[in-house]
Formats: C-alpha cells, sequence, structure tokens
C-alpha cells in the first residue's frame, strides 16, 4: 500500500497522464486522480471542448467517477491529486464532497480557488474544510501547459481564448 506524503509524487504523475490525454484531444491540459486507501477511486482529465460542458473539469469529471466508485457522494479520507490549481467550481465540489485533501501542481493566478484568487477549501464559515497542498511537480506542469498554448496559438493563429480553462 502506498503512503501519504510519499506518493505524492507518484499520484501526481498519475494526474499528469491524465492532463496529456486531454492534451492529445486538444483540451486544456488538466489532469485529476482521487486516492483513498491507496487506490485509485477516480480520474478525469478535461473535457469541456469534448463535451460541450464548461462542467467538465479534470476534477468535477474524477469526483463524479469516485462517487461512483465508493457508492457514495462522500469521499471521507480521499485525496484529490489535479496538475492545476482547482478554479472556485472544482474547489467548491471538493468541498461538497468531503474530500480530504487537495494536492496540485501549478497555481493558476486568473482562476485558480486554492491560494491564488479564493482560498474556498479552508474557508472557515463552510461545513467542511480540505487540507491544501500546492507546487507539486509545478514545473512539470507548466511546461505541459505552455506547450499546449504554444500549439494553440501556431495553429489557430492566436484566435483561440488561451486564458479558457
Amino acid at each position: 500500500m502506498f503512503d501519504g506524503a510519499a506518493d505524492t509524487g507518484y499520484w501526481m504523475r498519475v494526474a499528469l497522464t491524465e492532463a496529456e490525454k486531454a492534451y492529445r484531444i486538444g483540451e486544456v491540459p488538466v489532469g485529476a486522480v482521487i486516492v483513498r486507501d491507496g487506490q485509485i477511486l477516480g480520474r478525469g482529465y478535461n473535457q469541456t471542448e469534448k463535451l460541450k460542458d464548461p462542467t467538465a473539469h479534470a476534477e468535477i469529471l474524477a469526483i463524479t467517477s469516485a462517487c461512483q466508485a465508493a457508492d457514495d457522494w462522500r469521499l471521507d479520507g480521499a485525496v484529490l491529486y489535479c496538475t492545476l490549481e482547482p478554479c472556485s467550481m472544482c474547489a467548491g465540489a471538493a468541498v461538497l464532497a468531503r474530500i480530504q485533501k487537495i494536492v496540485f501542481g501549478a497555481a493558476d493566478p486568473k482562476f485558480g480557488a486554492c491560494g491564488s484568487i479564493f482560498t474556498i477549501p479552508v474557508e472557515p464559515r463552510l461545513n467542511h474544510r480540505v487540507e491544501l497542498e500546492g507546487g507539486v511537480m509545478a514545473d512539470e506542469v507548466a511546461d505541459l501547459m505552455r506547450a499546449f498554448f504554444r500549439e494553440v496559438r501556431q495553429s489557430r493563429g492566436g484566435s483561440h481564448d488561451v486564458e479558457s480553462r
């Protein structure tokens, strides 16, 4: 069985593999995996363009998958590993799902809600708080994001909304 902090890099690499799936289909390369007791409960990668759904973020898809696997909407004791700092929607969903901890790679200064703009998971007025750890493999995540947006700008002549998730 895996051991929490010692395995953070391992689980982040799994999340990066999910992000690469998004990259290959032309989505912003964000990936997520939810782990409890050393087992993956759910995984996801951005599919907003593919599904024509603004809520189809990696974290939301991973939470949905994990809840189905757990047969419960509560994910007590689970850790969400995601390549990019969750937005307000995803951070809020993690709180609602009772996730224990969010571990993310790169900060998101334009949409991040785990310290960059807001800090929803530790908001004291909410009935559940989620531990936060950021910056895990941030350089690898940032490299993947830069490569993706460079390709988008080159292939679309800069007309694509490169700021959207």
